[in-house]
């Protein structure tokens, strides 16, 4: 028997839906039949749309609490429910810790971990009053797991999502489902401000044991998976979606010794 998955009836919110990962994980939504609101400061160059179907942009800025509340209440306005959070904005540049000044690396934290924590705390508030709850994935990263020098600010905002999404899990259970997603490096857009150009991404990529960068689609039927009825007791839980991870260094240098 085929296994399908249908969130025909659910709606979502994708944050930073309007490009790479997000727009990945908007379009794996969409197919799966369920209405998704995206939301970034900017609307998207295009229109994020799969399977004849196209997102709802609403703007908003996740570091003004008033704004993010408002959000949410125009979404149970809209919709009349809100099933799906998905917690994907965020990101940073490479600065090395000396160089940016604690103010600087304050606000890396400001937009990968307390928007976070603002977004989901609006989404509980439509959640825990519906029938069927809801689920919030955290979009994690392997930044968070392991040293992440030049977006150390980053890595450690990352580090307490993972660490956030299991706390919410305990408190909110059993109307909402918590868990987070852990990306490895993925092909988007941008890949060639942080690879190179094909051939560096295509040598980032035989660096991962399943041999290339992930895609954004992939870390979407990831998420789609967390969002079903399939992982209707999985709650805080991460996910690596990663191809394997990392070879060990220490691999390579010894077998450049034999």
């Amino acid at each position: 028997m085929a296994v399908t998955i249908d969130l025909s009836g659910s709606v979502a919110v994708v944050t930073g839906g309007t490009r790479g990962v997000g727009a990945g994980i908007t379009r794996a939504l969409l197919e799966a039949g369920a209405e998704v609101v995206i939301c970034a400061r900017r609307p998207p160059d295009r229109p994020v749309e799969a399977a004849g179907r196209t997102a709802r942009f609403r703007p908003v800025d996740l570091r003004d609490p008033d704004a993010v509340d408002a959000l949410f209440g125009r979404v149970r306005g809209d919709h009349g429910r809100l099933d799906l959070l998905v917690n994907n904005a965020g990101g940073t540049g490479f600065r090395m810790l000396g160089d940016g000044g604690a103010a600087r690396h304050a606000r890396v934290l400001e937009l990968n971990l307390v928007a976070p924590l603002t977004a989901s705390l609006a989404a509980y508030e439509v959640m825990r009053h519906q029938s069927g709850g809801g689920s919030i994935i955290m979009i994690g990263s392997v930044s968070g797991t392991r040293p992440s020098p030049g977006s150390a600010a980053y890595g450690a905002a990352k580090a307490g999502l993972d660490n956030l999404a299991r706390s919410m899990a305990v408190e909110w259970a059993p109307r909402v489902r918590v868990n987070t997603l852990v990306p490895g490096m993925v092909r988007t857009e941008l890949s060639q401000l942080h690879y190179g150009d094909a051939e560096g991404i295509a040598a980032v990529g035989r660096t991962v044991p399943l041999g290339r960068l992930a895609e954004p689609a992939d870390i979407g039927d990831a998420c789609v998976f967390l969002a079903s009825d399939r992982a209707a007791y999985i709650s805080g839980a991460s996910l690596q979606v990663h191809g394997g991870g990392e070879r060990p260094a220490f691999l390579d240098a010894a077998s450049a010794n034999n």
